[in-house]
């Protein structure tokens, strides 16, 4: 279902298109946070550990893949806003071709480098071989995760958040379904655990291509769409380049943190492998409030409707604090319940490092609400070099002060430096995004 934003209510359009985002992300976030409940209760802390050193490594990739394909459904979404299907073709079949080959490449290298980097990172030896075949097993489907989001994202350019939800959402069942056969019934460990997500993936990916082909033929490829237009191949290259070294930079920074938490210990790795799974619960509907707003303002920006863009930038901040006030309440008041549904009564230490590191997110999820949605606004503008600086600042921010904080405060102090990360953020976002209003008005 295509949904043209440069025309309606803009509340109406930002909320009905991130809800449905919303509700399958956190879907399968609890597919995660059941991932990580499975491993810990039927695999063990060891177990559990392995996989939460392997996730930022993971993520690493995954995201640049996600990268290539956000960059991407900027310019396809301002190609469809603007009416010119021709060019959105075009575009979707240039994204596919170079992310595919980008995605093969990625593959090769990754699962020959996979052990010398956790290495890197200071991975304990009793946990090394399991986070070694972990990684490895999910590098073997990386093609399946670039194909379902490739297609998400062509899907969601057009309006329809929904339908790629619907498919995140049977192969989170089926990834919950799988892990639980190959870990509590066959034994397999976290063998099981990556062998249940690549094939939940290959899933979703078949479903969402088939879709798009039968369902969408504005969307159907020709073969004359498949011309290689260099002009549009090196627009997308920037775009994408942008978004994927941004998601990189990310995630690069997510390891190193996982870095200055290692030597604190099994029970400091298990407790950030599970808090990092209700950061996640956080961030994700921020971060899809702030896609919504991608789109919208892409749309508009294409349509040349700026006092649409302006609009929408101001009713998605509003979301964005709307939303951080019941997450506040949520997390703060929960933070000890939540801890212990990831392990059992006998590892009362990981319960109460995580509920003192939660007590303090729950304040400082402000932050990072308003900076998704300032990217969610800069992203929508084309202005994807901001957007990369931002995130560079956060993360050399938050790395620095967690291997300062960490050895004295421990996990707390990762979440200290998360809140050093987002002000340094915000303290270059806020006053660019200024600048940029008064540069547009003087253009004018």
């Amino acid at each position: 279902m295509t949904k043209n934003m440069t025309v309606g209510n803009t509340w109406k359009h930002l909320i009905s298109f991130a809800i449905p985002m919303i509700l399958g992300n956190l879907f399968q976030l609890t597919y995660n946070a059941v991932d990580s409940i499975i491993v810990g209760r039927f695999a063990g802390e060891n177990a559990l550990a392995a996989v939460g050193t392997a996730n930022p490594i993971m993520n690493i990739i995954i995201f640049f893949i996600i990268g290539i394909c956000m960059g991407a459904s900027v310019l396809m979404s301002e190609f469809y806003g603007a009416g010119e299907v021709n060019k959105l073709k075009k575009e979707i079949a240039t994204t596919i071709s170079i992310g595919s080959i980008f995605t093969i490449l990625i593959t090769f290298i990754c699962f020959l480098l996979v052990k010398p980097i956790l290495k890197l990172i200071h991975t304990p030896n009793e946990i090394l071989t399991d986070a070694t075949t972990y990684l490895r097993i999910i590098f073997l489907g990386l093609i399946f995760t670039f194909l379902y989001n490739v297609f998400a994202a062509t899907l969601r350019s057009i309006g329809d958040s929904k339908t790629p939800i619907y498919f995140l959402m049977i192969s989170a069942v089926i990834n919950a379904g799988l892990d639980y056969i190959f870990i509590a019934k066959f034994h397999y460990g976290v063998v099981g655990a990556a062998y249940a997500t690549i094939i939940a993936e290959a899933v979703s990916s078949i479903l969402c291509i088939g879709y798009t082909y039968i369902k969408v033929p504005m969307l159907r490829l020709k073969y004359s769409d498949l011309h290689f237009e260099r002009s549009m191949a090196l627009k997308t290259i920037s775009y994408s380049w942008y978004t994927s070294m941004q998601q990189t930079v990310l995630y690069v920074g997510k390891v190193m943190v996982q870095s200055a938490v290692n030597p604190l210990g099994i029970s400091a790795i298990a407790t950030f492998n599970a808090v990092n799974r209700v950061d996640d619960f956080a961030f994700m509907p921020e971060q899809s409030i702030s896609h919504s707003m991608t789109t919208f303002i892409a749309q508009n920006r294409g349509a040349k409707q700026d006092e649409r863009i302006k609009n929408g930038f101001r009713v998605g901040m509003r979301i964005e604090t709307i939303y951080w006030g019941i997450l506040f309440l949520v997390v703060f008041f929960g933070a000890t319940s939540i801890m212990k549904l990831f392990v059992t009564d006998k590892d009362i230490s990981v319960v109460t490092l995580g509920t003192n590191y939660l007590q303090a997110m729950a304040f400082f999820y402000l932050l990072p609400a308003y900076t998704n949605g300032i990217q969610g606004y800069f992203r929508g503008m084309g202005k994807l070099n901001v957007t990369l600086a931002a995130t560079v600042i956060q993360m050399i921010t938050r790395v620095l002060f967690s291997y300062i904080l960490a050895p004295s405060l421990g996990i707390k102090g990762i979440a200290y430096a998360c809140f050093l990360g987002w002000t340094a953020m915000l303290l270059f976002e806020v006053p660019f995004y200024f600048w940029f209003q008064w540069k547009n008005r003087n253009a004018q």
